[in-house]
């Protein structure tokens, strides 16, 4: 009879067991003890009990995390994705892809060539030095390009300063600089004009003044804005101061049909200059102007200026839809703005106010959000900040004629409530126009 050893390995702990068996009738006869394949009854009940406290560990850690950890989380994340929105544009734009800089070096040859023009036009040291830097700066860039090693921020910022000295020495009359031989404001008094708008107090976005054209009729005007703050479509006209504080005898005129028609107010960044009003054009980057006698609308496109709430004015009780500011200043009008590729930064455009066309853009470093008001006086920028419910501070100011920004004024004024949704000033009276949260405001200014 021939034997067979069967080997059957069992695992049971780490012990394994043989089985012998023997051929009879062409089969393998074993003899097997199921004691062998005893069920780990102890074993198992352990190990149901780890996995029990392992479950429980586990649903008290998810609840954990919905409950505690997941909001830190989410509130992390925003924080970084507030911290990134700065730069965001950056990467969108390919602020530092080299392709882009064939775009500076072309826009440097631009600046270059507003110089020499200039130059040639009235030829001065201040000229001739600024041609040597931008001759140098145009080596620089090639250097750069050449290399393949270069920062287009800084790059682009020593562009913008170059390009802001040839805007100020290119064809702004002389007389307009004369006459502002001090040009920096030294005090701002308290209100000498202190009313409510002549419509309702829940009018809480406008603007109001004087006809800012020198030798103008005298006409003051109010400005205030319905349908959430945002529209508006008519000025409120008065012939006489009397008649202002009176509220009394006064015309309203109408720029459109509608508070939605494309010659609607949006926006209370509005200004009289000349019997003719400024102010931006109803959902979009242009400024209109209306001319009260003949009734004729002109519009004008601002290029990459940013709207809809993109560069508002400010952090603090603000009011919103103040993208785009008009100011007018003796023989011009000014707008001020922010750009995608100033990085949100106040960009000013001086406009020729018939022709309604820019002449001149200056690219300043003050972030737009960071304000709360701005304001021009004899070719200054002024900029304002929030100090308190009754208190505001002109912090800041940017001279167009020398390019000098200067970030060391405090100024302070009173106010009568936090939200500023407009201030301008008036070169006839130097009077500076503040409407606050419904209440109209006037100040005297000091040089």
């Amino acid at each position: 009879m021939l034997s067979l050893l069967l080997l059957l390995t069992v695992t049971l702990s780490v012990e394994s067991q043989r089985i012998p068996g023997e051929q009879k009738n062409d089969s393998c006869m074993c003899k097997l003890s199921s004691s062998i394949w005893a069920f780990p009854a102890v074993r198992f009940e352990k190990v149901v009990k780890q996995l029990q406290t392992c479950e429980e560990n586990l649903t008290e850690f998810q609840k954990r995390i919905r409950d505690l950890e997941l909001p830190k989380m989410k509130l992390t994340l925003k924080n970084i994705k507030g911290r990134q929105k700065r730069s965001d544009y950056a990467n969108r734009s390919d602020l530092y892809n080299s392709l882009h800089l064939q775009e500076l070096i072309e826009e440097l040859e631009e600046i270059y060539n507003t110089a020499s023009e200039a130059h040639k036009k009235n030829p001065s040291k201040t000229t001739t030095d600024l041609l040597k830097e931008l001759t140098k700066a145009k080596k620089d860039v090639q250097s750069m390009y050449k290399s393949n090693v270069f920062n287009l921020e800084t790059m682009q910022k020593r562009l913008r300063d170059l390009n802001n000295r040839v805007q100020s020495c290119k064809t702004i009359p002389e007389d307009f600089r004369s006459t502002c031989h001090q040009r920096i404001m030294s005090r701002i008094s308290s209100p000498v004009v202190t009313k409510l708008n002549s419509i309702s107090k829940s009018y809480i976005s406008g603007a109001w003044g004087r006809d800012a054209k020198p030798n103008s009729k005298e006409r003051y005007w109010e400005h205030c804005l319905a349908s959430g703050h945002k529209y508006g479509n008519t000025i409120r006209m008065y012939n006489s101061y009397e008649d202002f504080m009176g509220s009394k005898n006064y015309k309203d005129e109408y720029f459109a049909s509608s508070y939605s028609h494309t010659n609607a107010v949006q926006g209370s960044g509005t200004i009289l200059y000349d019997n003719t009003v400024f102010y931006q054009c109803y959902g979009k980057a242009e400024i209109c102007s209306f001319n009260i006698t003949t009734r004729a609308t002109k519009r004008m496109k601002l290029d990459g200026a940013g709207i809809e709430n993109k560069f508002p004015f400010c952090y603090y009780s603000c009011r919103d839809w103040t993208d785009i500011d008009l100011e007018a200043d003796r023989d011009a009008v000014w707008v001020i703005y922010a750009t995608m590729e100033n990085h949100g930064n106040i960009v000013l455009s001086r406009l020729d106010p018939v022709e309604l066309n820019i002449t001149h853009t200056f690219k300043t470093h003050l972030f737009k959000r960071s304000v709360s008001s701005t304001f021009m006086v004899c070719g200054v920028l002024y900029a304002t900040r929030f100090v308190n419910t009754y208190q505001e501070e002109v912090f800041y100011a940017f001279d167009t004629t020398t390019g000098q920004e200067i970030n060391s004024l405090s100024l302070p004024f009173e106010k009568v409530s936090a939200g500023i949704a407009n201030l301008n000033y008036n070169p006839v009276d130097r009077r500076l126009y503040m409407y606050n949260d419904g209440y109209l405001l006037a100040y005297n200014t000091f040089n």
